[in-house]
Parts: C-alpha cells; structure tokens; sequence
C-alpha cells in the first residue's frame, strides 16, 4: 500500500510540475493556442513513445538478459555433470541390460550437427531404457548420492534454475531417487513390487540425465569448443572413453 501511494504522490507531482511549467510559459509568451496545439503535439506522440519504449526496448532488453541467464544455468548445469551427472550416467548404466544399441546412438563426435542432437534427443525420450534395480550394487549408488546431498540441494535452492524446468525435473527426480535409496536400510531382500518401483525411479533419473547430458553438449560445441573436446573425449557412455588426445 505505502509503494502505491508513493507511485499516486509522484505521478500527482509530476503532473503538477507540468502544469506549472505549461502556465509559465503562457505568462511569458502570452500564446496560448501555440502552446495548447504543442501540447497535443506531445499527447499524440504518447503512444509511440509507448510502443518503442514497451514493445521494442524492453524486449532488446529482455532478450539481452534472457541471454546472460541461459549462460549462468549453463554454469550451474556445467557444474551439476562435473560434480554429479556424468558419473550417475555411468552408475546407472550398470543397472541396464539392453542400452549398448542406445549408447551407440550416442556417441557425441566433433562433427555432430543440430539436427544429431535433436535425433539422439528424440531417440532418448522415446527408447524407454530398461534398468533392473536387481542388477547392480544400490548401496554403492546410494552412498554416492549421498555424499552429494548438500551439492544438489545448493542447486535446487538456486533461483536462476527456476527458468529452466527440464533441469529442474532432473534435479527432483535424482533427488527422489536418493530419498527412495536412503529411506531403506538393506536392498537383499526387497519385495519385487519395491524393485520395481526402484527400477522406475533409475529410468525417470537416467532419461532426463541423458536429454540434458545432450542439451548440455550442444552448448559447449556453439560457445565453448575446447570444453566441448573434453567432454566428447569424457563421454560417460563410451566404454572406452579417455582424456588423453590420441594421433
């Protein structure tokens, strides 16, 4: 209430400062119907004022800082694989008995276009992965996760990710995953139903890690090559990936 008044008493000066100033200048120059026609001038004038100050500077503006926050999530998402992501790729990897034809698929080189990525992308979100809760170590995984509980919770407590929901569901859903995983004490002899469920949660984090992991490497081949090489090189689904550049 005290910000709209506050508003309501400067628009009321400012109005008043004009008026003023209009009566002035007809005390002085005694030409009333000149200074009424300018005066309509400027009030005609008013609405493309409008138009380039709202629609056209403003939306320059909102571009340019649509920009510079794209490039901070791509900060923060650059981090999220270093610290967390690729290694999660490589954990439920484990967990899968059918993903050597999917991973082949995906298998980022230099020379990848646009319209690659959006093939390996649909190819991702349509392939449905099967991951056995039963086939590799969950308490391995679970102590992993674990130990970067306060690093995901950093992430998800980040406002500028609030612009970029497909991450932010990937970050419920790893995090959802660790609660599953950490609410349990043993995994030996689980009821199947319970497996199951725990086998949907892998599939929900490792398909959305995927789509983003893809997302993420465009970026780094339109902004920044040489992160770019490292990661093709790093690639969590090539079995023989390596850092060292080989002739």
């Amino acid at each position: 209430m005290k910000r709209i008044n506050w508003y309501l008493l400067l628009a009321l000066s400012l109005v008043l400062l004009s008026s003023v100033m209009y009566g002035i200048q007809i005390m002085i120059f005694r030409r009333t119907g000149d200074t009424f026609f300018y005066m309509m001038q400027d009030i005609a004038f008013v609405p493309i004022q409008v138009l380039i100050v709202s629609l056209i500077i403003e939306r320059l503006l909102n571009e340019r800082e649509k920009t510079a926050l794209l490039k901070k999530m791509n900060m923060l998402i650059g981090a999220f694989y270093s610290e967390v992501g690729s290694n999660l790729i490589k954990s439920c990897s484990g967990f899968s008995t059918d993903l050597t034809e999917l991973s082949q698929h995906l298998i980022v080189t230099q020379q990848w276009s646009a319209d690659d990525f959006s093939k390996a992308k649909f190819l991702v979100m349509h392939a449905h992965p099967h991951l056995d809760s039963r086939s590799a170590d969950l308490p391995q995984l679970r102590e992993f996760l674990a130990g970067k509980r306060e690093f995901l919770l950093s992430l998800l407590a980040n406002p500028n990710l609030l612009e970029h929901d497909t991450f932010t569901d990937l970050l419920w859903a790893v995090f959802h995953l660790l609660e599953e995983l950490t609410a349990r004490d043993e995994f030996s002899d689980l009821p199947q139903a319970d497996y199951d469920h725990l086998s949907g949660d892998l599939m929900r984090a490792f398909t959305r890690l995927l789509a983003e992991w893809l997302s993420y490497m465009q970026h780094l081949q339109k902004d920044y090559p040489y992160l770019f090489s490292l990661a093709v090189r790093m690639n969590p689904l090539d079995t023989n990936s390596t850092p060292v550049i080989k002739g």
